[in-house]
Parts: C-alpha cells; sequence; structure tokens
C-alpha cells in the first residue's frame, strides 16, 4: 500500500494539530490524569479528522479505510498513549457499527456530532466479568413498551467520564450467547450531568495510559428507546465483531510511529551517552539490537499495510488484523523494553518518554483482546483449533 498525496495531506495537518495542540499540554494531562476531551475533539473536527471513513451525509469524508490508517500512524507523534487512543475509540471504534448499520435517525443523532467534535463518545463492550470473552457479558436491556431498561455494568471504559454517549453491547433476549446480544446507543449525559439511573463508579487508576480517562459504570433501570438499537436485534455480537476489525487495524497502525520514535530516541541518547571511552552507539550489541527492534517494526509495518489493502479490498482481514494486532502488542512490550535497558537509570525515571512508551504500550497485549485471544482465533483461522459451537 503507498500513500498518496492526499495522505500526506491529512497526515501533515494533524502532525501540525499534535505540534501545536497537543504535545505541549501532555505532561499536564498525565499529571492530571485526564484531557480535555471535549476541546481537543473539537479542534479535530474542525479540521475534518474524525470522520475520514465515514458517510458524506453526516459530515465524513467518504475516504476509504487506508485514511483511517495513515491518521493512526500519525497519532504517534503524540508524546503519550493515552490521548491517541482516546481519539481512536471515537474514530473507529465506538462509530464504525453506527455508521455502517444505524438508522439515519441514529446517524444524525449520535454520528454527525462525533464527527464535528460536538460529542465524545465510547465504546461499552467490557465489563467486570467479561473482558476478552465478549459472549460473556452480563448487562440486560428488557423491553418494556417502546423502551429498553438497562440494568448492569460496564469496566474499563476509555473516554466514560467525558463521553456523551455510549455505544454499548448488551443482552437482548435469553437466546445462544453469540446470537442474543445487541449494540444500542446510550445517552449518558444531558447538559453535562449523568442521565438518571448512570453512575460513574470509579475513575480507575492505570499503570500507564494515564491521560486518558478510564471507568467503571453502573447501569441502573436506564431507559432508552428502541430505535436506538443499531441495526438488527440480535445481531449486535456479529456487529461488534466486524467492529473488532477495525479497532485491531487502528492499534496495530497507531504503534508504528510511536515505535519509530522510540528507537530514534534511543539512538541519539546512544550516540551522546559516553562510556568506557567511547558512546554508548559504539558498542556492537547496541547496534545490533536496535538493527533488530527497526526491522521488527518494519515487518510490521508491511503486515499492516497489507491487512489494510485486503480491508479496503472488501475482504474479511479478521485473520490478518488479529495477526498485526497480536504482532503490534508484541512489539509495544520488546521494544520499549529494550531501548529502556540502553538509558540506564535515566529509562527508570517517570519522566522519561521511552519509560511513558514502556508503561502506556503495555496495553496492546491485553486491551482490544488479549494476546492469548489474538493465538485462538488464528488457531481456529488455521484450522487447528476447534470453533465452539453454542
Amino acid at each position: 500500500m503507498q500513500f498518496t498525496h492526499e495522505h500526506r495531506e491529512i497526515q501533515a495537518t494533524l502532525k501540525r494539530y499534535i505540534d501545536e495542540h497537543i504535545n505541549p499540554h501532555v505532561d499536564e494531562w498525565e499529571a492530571a490524569e485526564i484531557f480535555p476531551a471535549h476541546e481537543v475533539f473539537k479542534g479535530l473536527g474542525r479540521l475534518g479528522l474524525l470522520g475520514l471513513t465515514k458517510p458524506e451525509a453526516y459530515g465524513g469524508a467518504g475516504l476509504d479505510y487506508s485514511y483511517s490508517l495513515a491518521m493512526a500512524e500519525t497519532l504517534g507523534h503524540i508524546h503519550c498513549g493515552g490521548v491517541p487512543m482516546a481519539i481512536g475509540v471515537q474514530t473507529d471504534m465506538a462509530t464504525p457499527a453506527l455508521a455502517r448499520f444505524g438508522s439515519d435517525e441514529l446517524r444524525a443523532q449520535f454520528l454527525a456530532p462525533a464527527i464535528a467534535g460536538d460529542a465524545v463518545g465510547c465504546i461499552g463492550v467490557s465489563e467486570p466479568g467479561a473482558g476478552s470473552d465478549v459472549a460473556a457479558i452480563k448487562t440486560t436491556a428488557r423491553k418494556d413498551g417502546d423502551d429498553y431498561v438497562i440494568t448492569g455494568q460496564k469496566m474499563w471504559i476509555t473516554n466514560s467520564l467525558q463521553a456523551d454517549w455510549m455505544c454499548m453491547l448488551v443482552n437482548t433476549s435469553d437466546g445462544p450467547a453469540h446470537k442474543n446480544k445487541s449494540l444500542v446507543m446510550v445517552p449518558l449525559r444531558e447538559d453535562g450531568k449523568l442521565v438518571q439511573g448512570i453512575e460513574v463508579a470509579q475513575k480507575i487508576k492505570k499503570i500507564g495510559m494515564n491521560s486518558s480517562d478510564t471507568g467503571l459504570i453502573y447501569f441502573d433501570e436506564v431507559r432508552v428507546p428502541q430505535r436506538y438499537r443499531i441495526g438488527a436485534e440480535g445481531a449486535g455480537f456479529v456487529y461488534q465483531m466486524q467492529q473488532f476489525q477495525e479497532e485491531r487495524l487502528w492499534c496495530a497502525a497507531s504503534t508504528l510511529q510511536s515505535l519509530s520514535n522510540c528507537i530514534e530516541w534511543t539512538i541519539e541518547w546512544a550516540q551522546e551517552r559516553k562510556l568506557f571511552g567511547a558512546t554508548l552507539a559504539d558498542q556492537q550489541w547496541v547496534q545490533f539490537k536496535l538493527a533488530e527492534l527497526k526491522t521488527e517494526v518494519e515487518s510490521l509495518r508491511a503486515l499492516t499495510y497489507l491487512s489494510c489493502e485486503h480491508y479496503v479490498a472488501g475482504e474479511d482481514v479478521t485473520e490478518w488484523a488479529t495477526m498485526a494486532k497480536l504482532k503490534a502488542g508484541r512489539l509495544n512490550r520488546l521494544v520499549p523494553d529494550t531501548c529502556l535497558q540502553f538509558w540506564g537509570g535515566m529509562g527508570f525515571t517517570w519522566e522519561n518518554k521511552v519509560s511513558r512508551m514502556f508503561r502506556d504500550g503495555r496495553l496492546a497485549s491485553i486491551g482490544g483482546g488479549a494476546d492469548e485471544v489474538m493465538l485462538g482465533i488464528l488457531a481456529k483461522t488455521m484450522g487447528i483449533a476447534k470453533r465452539a459451537v453454542k
């Protein structure tokens, strides 16, 4: 896959916004453990960056997924992992199913403001007892007249402390686990206040991704019109699995620039750091390890770009996206860890950029499906593991 002039222009626009409006504030937001999502998203919305692949009728640009990949890669210039992840939730995790299967009413009410940056969204799948095992969610939506009445809880929800709405996966019947779920748009706040029956039970303190707000949210008899359901009732599990394809491609693409930066920062440090009468960069072991890391990152780039080519061509990329996500998770652990070692004591300080990558990057092997889940999916696509029948 080759980026065109239009891809490069979008990347340049986003890079300027990052340099001027995001990176100068990252340290402050990391310390506060939250960033002003509405403010940042509004700026991105004005530039047309929150709906690159979304329908033009709702403010999007109607471009193919390669443009979303280009944006995700550029977000790697942000000097933390939390803000890029929050943006990715808005563009590639909470809105794909809404854009693809939502009614015109739903897209006008929820998608258009998200594209404009006037509303912040989040995706509600994970629960205290159901993370990677999506089929195990317990939150229910029972019918009462024309409404759903939702009861349950959602955990590890990025953006939830600021979000205006949640794209929520809920059980809408007592049928088989893969056929009883629906995606429902749930307003969280009205005029800045939480909707009745919704409680932010806990702001979760994490070891990394500190500028990204993450919450445990309770829902107690929350009423939502049934017309807020995305697509067909009972099709939510399938819609969410399709949504995961874009999420996992985004995850892989968003690591490329940050991993490359990590290597470049370490090369610069190694060329300055003096020891044993030479520089650290003069040590052959250091040279070889950094060369290996760069090779691994470029291999991930090739895999991610190839996955995107298949996706743009309309193919099912479950296998490709899963491999890319798995590789990205592994490299987000390997690259910062190896580089941090070369920084010595400086790498063990909180403010160090590589140290922050070490903390932030660890999530990539857990969020969006743990490495073990990715391996299980691949084993099934390869025909060496049986698919469960439920």
